[in-house]
């Protein structure tokens, strides 16, 4: 099992996003991602991301929410569970990732880059509403064959 975050920074209509082109062995080779990654031991969500999104952008997150909880599960991958955050406040200039490329991409159009299905799914939940929901997506190999999404409300 694997427990991870993953950060969707925005500012000025768009989204920080990281083309993971850098890592030998990497799951999202070649993938366009948010900014995150494992838990460490001992760490509660917002510790890893707040770490995460400084070790791998130089950013320094001031606000951020968290959105929703993912699950993955795949006939070849260990189930992983993500928190995923958004964030509009933060102080910093951006480094070099050693991960992969880092570039702003306008929010209306991060769903056309090259990214996991499930990922297109959340992401247009996310910019449509602030509700916070669960989505479970079941993979066979890379491709998406089912998802469940539950909605909380107020």
């Amino acid at each position: 099992m694997i427990l991870s975050t993953l950060c969707y920074i925005e500012k000025d209509g768009k989204y920080l996003m990281l083309h993971r082109t850098k890592k030998k062995n990497d799951i999202n080779k070649e993938k366009w991602i948010g900014v995150g990654g494992k838990f460490e031991e001992g760490e509660s969500p917002e510790e890893c991301i707040i770490r995460e999104v400084k070790e791998e952008t130089g950013l320094v997150l001031k606000n951020y929410k968290l959105r929703c909880i993912v699950t993955y599960v795949s006939t070849i991958w260990e189930t992983e569970y993500m928190y995923v955050f958004t964030s509009d406040k933060f102080e910093g200039n951006l480094i070099d990732c050693n991960e992969g490329d880092l570039q702003w991409i306008d929010k209306d159009k991060v769903t056309q880059l090259k990214t996991w299905e499930g990922d297109k799914i959340f992401l247009e939940k996310i910019q449509k509403d602030n509700t916070f929901f669960t989505i479970k997506f079941n993979y066979d190999g890379e491709k998406l064959v089912k998802y469940n999404l539950k909605e909380y409300t107020k």
